[in-house]
């Protein structure tokens, strides 16, 4: 039940950071110029509509988790939703649904291991209120800004909560309704791609599309790194281009890169293509060494691609504001 009081004075206390918990907005536009990428969540969908389930903005920030959730205390009830990958969710020991808004009272969520994907997105009501760096709350790993201090989670770490409607109640609330943003998809369907027509690079951008790779676990949020039979690389000493999440880099050990969220704004690697606005999201569910493959495309498809993931996130915030009676 909710109450009429505005509360500022919330927060979560991390006891269990997990492998990679970072705090995620959709990122910064505007400071390419100097270096600074755009950042944030891996998948900007997913985090907007985790906070359309708690009645956040699109834009609040949240807890991005890869392969196992943190472990969080909650001193004061919260409204709470949690979207991605598949994940065991416990409140005090009693499990959780997920992919739609939950109320909890005081006491501790612990996120656990993914059942399937890499990653998920954690609203909570009232958004994280960390300090906004360059107009961002996202932790930018490579700068050392944003988020807290610009790193991952650690144990002790406070998060305030934004100004919120206090919600009162004793157990658990969840809604018998969820959503599925990757309804209908099918995860083993290749990664379309753009593939580049630089006269140098024509035969290895086809080549990409031909063979399976494998993801290397050095991958990050700055690039996803393949394995497979090497592609046929040009000679090293390319002039720095700019980059940006999507883009596939060929470095000279012919084992390609395609650059996520995190990607640095030039680089000096040859380039194969670059993976399409629509199919991105797919990229940052891969787990280290999962199998993948890549389909080139045109404009068109990838337009239409695009057009079609604008109109599935508008139907679902549609249909949970009128879930919510907002």
């Amino acid at each position: 039940m909710s109450t009429a009081r505005k509360r500022d004075d919330a927060c979560m206390e991390v006891l269990n950071a997990g492998p990679l918990s970072l705090v995620q907005d959709l990122g910064r536009d505007g400071w390419r110029h100097l270096g600074v990428g755009r950042g944030g969540a891996l998948d900007p969908d997913c985090a907007a509509l985790a906070n359309a389930l708690v009645g956040n903005h699109a834009g609040a920030a949240v807890l991005e988790f890869a392969l196992q959730g943190p472990t969080l205390r909650l001193p004061q009830p919260l409204r709470i939703a949690v979207l991605g990958a598949a994940c065991e969710a416990r409140f005090d020991g009693q499990a959780l649904p997920l992919a739609r808004p939950v109320g909890l009272p005081a006491g501790t969520l612990a996120l656990g291991g993914m059942r399937e994907g890499a990653r998920a997105w954690l609203a909570v009501y009232g958004g994280i209120d960390v300090p906004p760096v360059l107009g961002s709350r996202a932790t930018d790993l490579r700068g050392g800004f944003g988020g807290v201090d610009g790193r991952a989670l650690r144990k002790g770490d406070r998060l305030p909560i934004g100004a919120h409607t206090g919600i009162d109640v004793a157990a658990p609330q969840a809604t018998a309704w969820w959503i599925d943003p990757r309804a209908g998809q099918l995860a083993q369907e290749p990664i379309r791609y753009i593939a580049s027509e630089a006269a140098a690079m024509r035969s290895p951008a086809q080549e990409l599309s031909r063979q399976p790779w494998q993801v290397h676990a050095a991958s990050n949020r700055q690039g996803l790194r393949l394995d497979g039979a090497a592609l046929q690389a040009p000679d090293a000493g390319g002039l720095s281009e700019p980059v940006a999440p999507g883009t596939i880099q060929l470095p000279s050990d012919g084992r390609p890169i395609v650059l996520l969220a995190d990607a640095q704004t030039v680089g000096g690697y040859a380039r194969l293509g670059h993976v399409i606005a629509a199919d991105l999201p797919r990229l940052a569910q891969l787990r280290p060494n999962q199998h993948l493959r890549f389909r080139a495309c045109n404009a068109a498809e990838a337009q239409a691609a695009a057009a079609a993931a604008r109109a599935q996130r508008a139907r679902l915030e549609w249909a949970i504001a009128t879930r919510l009676g907002a």
